[in-house]
C-alpha cells in the first residue's frame, strides 16, 4: 500500500468539519498499519496537524486513533507511546475549557492514555480486548495479587469510559434529535468504540470479581464490591439512553444489562451470569453515507423507448408506415415539406416533453426508493430488535413461569427452613464462641507451657548453682574439720606434753620431798654430823631454791600455755559455731530450693496432663465435626455434586473435551484412593500414638511428643471419616452404606480411645486395637472402589510403558516420513497455487511431527528423573507397578499421541490427493494437542517443579501448541486459496427472482441447521459410547454401575454458539 495514500487517507479522516468520520477514511488508516507494521505514517502525519489550536480536529483524531489502538497493528501502541507526554500536556491544555468540545477532547485524551497503559502494563491484552476465559486465567498468571490489581486497573479503565459516555450526552440537547444531525452525529460516532470496550471490561470484571471471592475474605473485597456496583448502574443506565437512539440503531445492537448486580457472595451466581455481547450488522452502512443517493440508478442515459399509447396515437395519426417511416423522406415532396417540419418540430417537442417529465418521474421514483429503502432498513431494524425483544420476553416468561413454581414449592418449606436456619445459626454461634473460648485457653496454655518451661529452666539453673554452691560449702566444711582436727591433735599432743613434763615435775617433786624427808631423817637421826649436814643442807637448800625457781618458771609456763590452750579452744568454738551456722543456712537454702523444685515439678506435671488434656479434647472435637458432617446435607450435597460440576466445568473447552472425557469418575476413583491414602495415615499414626503413649508411661516428661500425635492423629482420623463420608457419597448403595457403618465405626472408637485418654487412671489401659481394626476395615473397603487397571503384573506393567514409548516414537517418525514422502510426490505432479498450499501444509504438518517427537523424548528423560528419584532401593518395574494408575495414565497418553499422528497423516495424504477435507485435518490437528495435553499432565504429575527435565518438557508441549496452530492456520489459508468463491450477479435479476433465491437460501439454511442439531446430538452419542467403552477398558462398569449414565452424559449436547 502506497504511504502518499494512507497519509491522505489520515488528512481525508482527521478534518475540521463537524461530521462523523468516514469509515474509508479510518478503514485504509487500519490497513496501512499493518501493512507497514506500526503507526510511524500516522503520527508523521498528525503532527503536522494544528491540534491544540481545533477542538474539532483533536476530537476527531481521538476518534481515528481510538480505532487504531484497537483494530490495527498491536505495533501501534509501542509506537504511540513516545507521544505519551504530548498527549498528556494536550489533554491538560483542553481541560481548562468547561464546555464544548475542549472539554470532550480532554476526556477522551485521558482515555487513550489509560487504554495504552492499561495494554503496556497487561500485553496478554489484545487492543480490542476479546479474550477467552483461558486466556484471561493466563494474564493473572493464577496469582492472587496479579487478579487483584488486574481488577483495580480495570475499574480505573472503565471509569474512563464511563466519563467519556457521560461527557458526551451531557453536551447534548437530548430534547432534539440530535442524532441524525451531522453535529450530533460527529459526537456520537466515538461512542461505538465506547461501547466495544466496555462491554468487555464490565465482563472481565464480573468474571474476576468472582475469583477474587474464591480466593479471598468478603471483608477484604468491600470496596471492590462498591466500586462495582457504582459503575454497573451508571453503565447500564448509559447502555438504555443509546439503545433508545435512532443514530446506533442501524450501526450497532448494544446489549441491555441485567436488572440487579451480581451476588459476589454465592459462588453459583457465577453459572446466571451471561456476558454482554455487542453487535455490528455486516452491511450496516457509515454515519456518512446514510443520505448519499445512488445516482447510478437513478439517471438513465439510455434513450428510452416510447410508451406503447404514444406509438398507438403516432399511427393514428400518420398511418402504419408511417411508424415504419415517420417523416416519409422516401416519398417526400417540396410542396409538403413545410407542413411536415413543422410537425417534426412539434413532434420532437412533444417528445422532448415526454423525455423530461419521464426524467422528472424517475428521479422522484429514485427519490422515493431512497425513501422506502431507508424506511425498509429502519422497519428491518426494528423487526430484528421486536424479535430479539419477543424472544427474549419468552424467555423471560418461561424463566418467570419456572421461577414462580420453584417458590410455590419453596414457599411451603421456608418456615421450617427458616427456623432450621434459626437453630443452625444459634448452634453455629454457640460452636463459635466456644471455639472462640478454647483457642484463648490454648493460648492461655500454650503461654502457661511456655512460661513453665522457662521457669523450669530457671529453676533447673539455680538449683545447678546451689548444688555448686552446696559442694563448695561440703568442701569448706571438710576443711575446716580437718583444720580443727588437726589443730585439736595439737592441742593435745601439746598438752598431753605438757602433762607429761607436769607430772615429771610433779615425779620429780615428789622424788626430791621422799628425799627431804630422808634427809631430815636422816638430819634427825644424824645430828651428831651437823656440819656436814649443815653443808649439805646449804647444798640442798640451795638446790631446793633452783627447784622451786624453776618449779615457777613450769607453773608460769603451764599458765601461759593453758591461757594458749583456751584462747585457741575458744576461736576454735567461734569457728565452729559460725561453720554449723553457715550450714545450717546452706541447708535452709537448699530446703527451700527442694522445697520450690517440687512444687515447680507438680505444676509442670499438672501443665503436661492439662495440655495433653486439651489435646485430647481437640482431637475429639476435631472427630466429632467430622462426625457431624456425614449428615450434613450441605456436605452431602457437595460431594455429591462434585463430579458433575467439575465435569461440567471441564466440557466447555472444545479441544479439551476427549481429555477430561472420564472427568466424573476419575475423580471417584482419586477419592478412592485419596481415602486409601489417609487410613494408612491413619494407621501409622496410630503406631507412632502407641510408641509415645509408652514413652509417656515411662517418663512423663516426653509429653510433647505424645500431644504432637494425638493432634495429628484426630486431624487424620477426622480426615478419613470426612473422605469415607465423601466417597459413600459416589458409590453404589450396598458400597455405600458398609463404607459409612465402617466410618462411623471408626469414629466411636476413636471417641472412646480419646475418652480413656483423659483420664490419668485409664491412660495406661488405653488400648487402640478397636481404632486399628475400625481404620484396616476402611482401608479394606478403599481397596476395593480401587480400579482393576490393566490386570497386568508388575514386570508386565514396567515393560508396557516402555514399549507404549517406543511405538509412540516409531508411530511419529514414520508419520514424518511419510509426510516427507509426500512432499515430494507433491512437487512433481502439482503446480501453481495447489503445489503452493500442498507444500504449506505438509510442511507445517512435518513442523509438528518434529515438535511431537521434541516432547516424546523430553517426557521420556522426565520420566527417567521421576523414576530414579522415587523408586529408593526398588527397581524400576517396582516403582510403575507401585504407582498403576500414574504408568496407565502414561500409556494411554502415549497410545493417544501415536494414533494423533498416523490419523493425521491420513488426513492430510487424502488433503494432497484432492480426496479429502480440510477440516478432518484441522480436527486432527485439535486432537493430537489435547494429546499431548494429556501426556504432558501424566508426565509432570510426579516431576519436581525446579527439574530442569520438566521445564524442557513444558517447552516443548508449548511447541507443539504453536506448531498445531500452524497446521490449522495453513490448512485455513490453504482452504480459502483453493475454494472458489462466486460472485453473485444481482443485474439481471428481477425483484421475483431475488426473492425467490432469498427463500431458497432460507430453506437451505434451515436444512444445514436441523443436519447441525442433528451431528451435534450423534457427536453426544459417540462421546457416551467412548465413555461407555473406556470405562468397560478400565474397570469402571463393575464399580460404578448405572451411575455414569446420569451423572455425565446430560452435558454431552454442547452449546448452539
Amino acid at each position: 500500500m502506497d504511504l502518499s495514500k494512507i497519509a491522505v487517507s489520515i488528512n481525508k479522516a482527521i478534518n475540521t468539519q463537524e461530521v462523523a468520520v468516514k469509515e474509508k477514511h479510518a478503514r485504509t488508516c487500519i490497513l496501512g498499519t499493518h501493512h507497514e507494521k506500526g503507526a510511524h505514517t500516522f503520527w508523521a502525519a498528525v503532527n503536522r496537524l494544528p491540534l491544540s489550536s481545533n477542538a474539532v480536529l483533536c476530537w476527531k483524531f481521538c476518534h481515528v486513533f481510538h480505532k487504531l489502538l484497537r483494530d490495527g497493528h498491536p505495533n501501534v501502541i509501542k509506537d504511540s507511546m513516545r507521544n505519551k507526554a504530548d498527549l498528556t500536556d494536550m489533554s491538560r491544555m483542553w481541560g481548562h475549557l468547561s464546555e464544548g468540545y475542549g472539554k470532550l477532547c480532554s476526556i477522551y485524551l485521558k482515555l487513550l492514555i489509560t487504554k495504552m497503559e492499561f495494554h503496556i502494563k497487561n500485553p496478554r491484552f489484545p487492543g480490542n480486548l476479546q479474550m477467552s476465559n483461558r486466556q484471561l486465567d493466563e494474564a493473572g498468571e493464577n496469582d492472587v495479587n496479579n487478579f487483584f490489581q488486574l481488577t483495580v486497573e480495570m475499574f480505573d479503565y472503565l471509569e474512563c469510559e464511563l466519563n467519556l459516555f457521560l461527557g458526551v450526552f451531557s453536551s447534548l440537547d437530548m430534547s432534539r434529535s440530535v442524532s441524525v444531525t451531522a453535529a450530533g452525529q460527529c459526537r456520537l460516532a466515538p461512542l461505538i468504540q465506547v461501547i466495544l470496550d466496555s462491554s468487555h471490561l464490565y465482563d472481565y470484571t464480573v468474571k474476576l470479581l468472582f475469583k477474587l471471592h474464591s480466593c479471598l475474605p468478603a471483608d477484604t473485597l468491600q470496596g471492590h464490591r462498591d466500586r462495582f456496583q457504582e459503575q454497573f448502574k451508571k453503565l447500564k443506565g448509559l447502555f438504555y439512553r443509546s439503545s433508545n437512539l435512532q443514530y446506533f440503531k442501524r450501526l450497532i445492537q448494544i446489549p441491555q444489562l441485567p436488572e440487579n448486580p451480581p451476588n459476589f457472595l454465592r459462588a453459583s451466581a457465577l453459572s446466571e451470569h451471561i456476558s454482554p455481547v455487542v453487535v455490528i450488522p455486516a452491511e450496516s452502512s457509515s454515519p456518512e453515507s446514510e443520505h448519499v443517493v445512488e445516482t447510478d440508478d437513478l439517471v438513465d442515459t439510455d434513450v428510452p423507448a416510447l410508451p406503447p399509447a404514444l406509438e398507438t396515437k403516432f399511427d393514428d395519426l400518420f398511418g402504419t408506415s408511417a411508424a415504419i417511416d415517420p417523416f416519409n423522406f422516401n416519398s417526400q415532396n417540396g410542396l409538403r415539406k413545410d407542413d411536415k417540419d413543422r410537425l417534426i418540430e412539434q413532434l420532437t417537442r412533444e417528445i422532448q416533453a415526454l423525455k423530461d417529465e419521464l426524467e422528472s418521474f424517475r428521479l422522484e421514483s429514485g427519490r422515493l426508493c431512497q425513501a422506502l429503502r431507508g424506511r425498509v432498513n429502519e422497519l428491518e431494524a426494528e423487526l430484528a430488535e421486536q424479535s430479539h425483544l419477543r424472544l427474549q420476553a419468552a424467555g423471560e416468561s418461561e424463566f418467570l413461569k419456572a421461577e414462580l413454581d420453584d417458590l410455590r414449592r419453596v414457599r411451603e418449606d421456608t418456615e421450617k427452613e427458616q427456623r432450621s436456619l434459626t437453630e443452625i445459626e444459634k448452634k453455629a454461634q454457640a460452636n463459635e464462641q466456644r471455639y472462640t473460648k478454647l483457642k484463648e485457653k490454648y493460648s492461655e496454655l500454650v503461654q502457661s507451657h511456655a512460661d513453665l518451661l522457662r521457669k523450669n529452666a530457671e529453676v533447673t539453673r539455680q538449683m545447678t548453682v546451689a548444688r555448686a554452691a552446696q559442694d563448695e560449702v561440703d568442701v569448706v566444711r571438710r576443711e575446716m574439720q580437718e583444720k580443727v582436727k588437726a589443730a585439736q591433735e595439737v592441742a593435745d599432743r601439746q598438752e598431753r606434753d605438757q602433762l607429761e613434763q607436769l607430772q615429771e615435775l610433779q615425779r620429780e617433786l615428789v622424788s626430791s620431798r621422799t628425799e627431804l624427808d630422808s634427809l631430815k631423817t636422816t638430819m634427825a637421826s644424824s645430828q651428831q654430823s651437823s656440819e656436814v649436814l649443815s653443808t649439805q643442807l646449804v647444798a640442798l637448800e640451795s638446790e631446793k631454791a633452783e627447784l622451786v625457781q624453776s618449779l615457777s618458771k613450769v607453773e608460769a609456763e603451764l599458765a601461759v600455755h593453758g591461757e594458749e590452750l583456751e584462747r585457741v579452744q575458744s576461736s576454735l568454738a567461734t569457728e565452729r559455731e559460725s561453720g554449723v551456722k553457715t550450714a545450717e543456712a546452706l541447708q535452709n537454702q537448699l530446703n527451700e530450693k527442694e522445697s520450690r523444685e517440687q512444687a515447680l515439678e507438680s505444676q509442670l506435671v499438672a501443665a503436661r496432663w492439662s495440655s495433653l488434656q486439651g489435646a485430647v479434647e481437640e482431637a475429639e472435637k476435631i472427630i466429632q465435626d467430622s462426625l457431624a458432617q456425614i449428615d450434613d446435607p450441605a456436605h452431602i450435597s457437595c460431594t455429591s455434586s462434585a463430579g458433575q460440576s467439575s465435569c461440567e466445568g471441564m466440557l466447555i473447552s472444545t479441544v479439551c473435551s476427549d481429555v477430561c472425557v472420564h472427568a466424573h469418575m476419575l475423580l471417584f476413583f482419586i477419592s478412592a484412593d485419596y481415602l486409601a491414602s489417609r487410613c494408612q495415615a491413619s494407621l501409622d499414626c496410630m503406631d507412632r500414638l502407641h510408641s509415645a503413649r509408652e514413652a509417656f508411661l515411662a517418663d512423663n516428661t516426653g509429653v510433647s511428643e505424645l500431644v504432637r500425635v494425638v493432634t495429628q492423629c484426630g486431624h487424620l482420623v477426622g480426615d478419613t471419616i470426612v473422605q469415607g463420608s465423601a466417597t459413600s457419597h459416589m458409590v453404589p448403595a450396598g458400597q455405600a452404606d458398609a463404607l459409612s457403618e465402617s466410618v462411623k465405626a471408626c469414629g466411636a472408637e476413636a471417641l472412646a480411645l480419646l475418652g480413656q485418654m483423659k483420664q490419668q487412671s485409664s491412660l495406661s489401659a488405653a488400648d487402640n486395637g478397636k481404632l486399628r481394626a475400625a481404620l484396616e476395615a476402611i482401608l479394606a473397603t478403599a481397596e476395593k472402589l480401587r480400579p482393576r487397571g490393566l490386570e497386568l503384573q508388575q514386570g508386565e506393567l514396567g515393560d508396557l510403558v516402555e514399549q507404549e514409548m517406543a511405538a509412540t516414537s516409531v508411530a511419529v517418525e514414520s508419520a514424518a516420513a511419510r509426510i516427507e514422502e509426500m512432499l515430494n510426490n507433491s512437487r512433481a505432479v502439482d503446480t501453481g497455487i495447489k503445489m503452493e498450499v500442498n507444500e504449506r501444509i505438509l510442511a507445517s504438518c512435518t513442523e509438528l511431527m518434529q515438535a511431537i517427537k521434541e516432547l516424546i523424548l523430553s517426557s521420556k528423560n522426565l520420566q527417567k528423573d521421576i523414576v530414579e528419584s522415587g523408586r529408593g532401593a526398588a527397581s524400576m518395574k517396582e516403582f510403575y507397578a507401585k504407582n498403576s494408575r500414574w504408568t496407565e495414565g502414561l500409556i494411554s497418553a502415549s497410545k493417544a499421541v501415536g494414533w494423533g499422528a498416523t490419523v493425521m497423516v491420513d488426513a492430510a495424504d487424502l488433503v494432497v490427493q484432492g480426496k479429502g477435507k480440510f477440516e478432518e485435518l484441522m480436527v486432527c490437528s485439535h486432537e493430537i494437542a489435547a494429546s499431548t495435553a494429556q501426556l504432558v499432565a501424566a508426565s509432570k504429575v510426579k516431576a519436581d517443579k525446579d527439574s530442569g527435565n520438566l521445564h524442557r518438557l513444558q517447552k516443548a508441549s508449548r511447541g507443539v501448541t504453536q506448531a498445531t496452530a500452524a497446521v490449522v492456520a495453513s490448512t485455513k489459508s490453504g482452504k480459502s486459496q483453493i475454494e472458489e468463491k462466486d460472485t453473485m450477479d444481482f443485474s439481471s435479476m428481477t425483484l421475483t427472482q431475488i426473492k425467490r433465491q432469498e427463500m431458497d437460501a432460507q430453506v437451505l439454511v434451515l436444512e444445514l441447521e436441523t443436519r447441525l442439531q442433528r451431528e451435534r446430538e450423534r457427536l453426544g452419542e459417540l462421546r457416551k459410547k467412548h465413555y461407555e467403552l473406556a470405562g468397560v477398558a478400565e474397570g469402571w462398569g463393575e464399580q460404578q454401575e448405572g451411575k455414569a449414565e446420569d451423572d455425565h452424559y446430560s452435558l454431552n449436547t454442547p452449546p448452539n454458539n
